[in-house]
């Protein structure tokens, strides 16, 4: 049924001459890379909870994919299925396995975090991220990179921990001295997923001399991913111990906000290189992530608050 709903969409782009494929490249595009800018200029200048939700609910649902994802070790639709004729370069864009998606796990938990955030006060902002999820999610089938299934478990996975932190943060509203016991939490499952994903056996299957999927590429995937979760909770101790900054949106703020995009951007393009020439293909990919989830949740932030205060203190 999976395949054939896959077939199904890519007739429709055959008889439609791919009309919709650019658009839909660019909307899966979106859920990539620079997606988790938009968290964190709200986290830095809006609003601090909604910021910390979103950026928890994301670490923690990325993370926890990449568990699954080099538990399960599925292979892509085209793999499994010569039929099945991805759209675009996808075939050599769309590496590594395919289950649960990792489009959808980067999407849903931040749009759906905003959605959720949004939902009382601005209800139309929660209407729009959640349309922008639904399309991104729905742009890996279209575009055959992934099943129906890959899909709907991710989606699964974001709803479930999007549910379970807001319990968690309601319920440190009211406890806020727990706080440490669940961002240790974090960081030993961060430090045991990443031993358990180092030390699992991964298929080695061949087709015409070449490996179908590279274990060592996934495993740097996936040192990534566990490296946000790990720098979130350590980043939140961090700031919430000794930083302790309080977002505005005033005029001042905001700019020292989008300066802090500027420099996110830059950290984004350049560090990746330089941290695997430094520390090799796993770890650079472990520490840039790292330290980008913490220039996010610490570093930034204590320089808005220095620089503020000094601004403050001039005027």
């Amino acid at each position: 049924m999976d395949i054939q709903y896959l077939l199904f969409l890519q007739n429709l782009r055959n008889i439609t001459n791919n009309a919709l494929t650019p658009f839909m490249e660019m909307i899966s595009l979106g859920a990539v890379t620079y997606l988790v800018i938009i968290p964190a200029l709200i986290y830095w200048c809006v609003d601090k909870r909604s910021g910390l939700y979103t950026m928890a609910c994301y670490t923690t649902t990325v993370a926890v994919n990449a568990v699954v994802k080099l538990t399960a070790c599925i292979y892509r639709p085209w793999i499994r299925d010569n039929r099945v004729l991805p759209a675009g370069d996808a075939i050599s864009t769309a590496t590594g396995y395919s289950f649960p998606s990792g489009h959808t796990t980067t999407a849903t938990p931040i749009y759906g975090a905003l959605a959720v955030s949004a939902w009382k006060k601005m209800r139309w902002v929660s209407i729009v991220c959640i349309v922008f999820a639904l399309l991104i999610c729905f742009s890996r089938n279209y575009l055959g990179v992934h099943t129906p299934q890959d899909v709907l478990i991710g989606m699964t996975e974001s709803a479930l921990i999007l549910w379970a932190f807001f319990k968690l943060f309601a319920y440190l509203k009211e406890h806020p001295e727990k706080e440490n016991i669940f961002l240790a939490i974090g960081v030993v499952f961060g430090i045991a997923a990443t031993v358990y994903i180092s030390v699992k056996s991964y298929p080695m299957d061949y087709v015409d001399g070449k490996l179908l999927v590279d274990p060592q590429k996934m495993m740097k995937d996936g040192y990534g991913d566990i490296a946000k979760l790990i720098a979130f909770c350590v980043g939140r101790f961090i700031e919430k111990t000794w930083v302790q900054f309080k977002p505005t949106c005033s005029k001042r703020n905001v700019v020292a906000g989008l300066v802090g995009m500027v420099i996110a951007y830059c950290i984004i393009e350049t560090l990746p290189d330089s941290m695997e020439a430094l520390f090799g293909y796993h770890w650079g990919c472990f520490a840039y992530n790292a330290i980008f989830t913490l220039f996010i949740m610490a570093i930034w932030p204590a320089v808005m608050k220095k620089a503020l205060k000094k601004g403050a203190a001039t005027e």
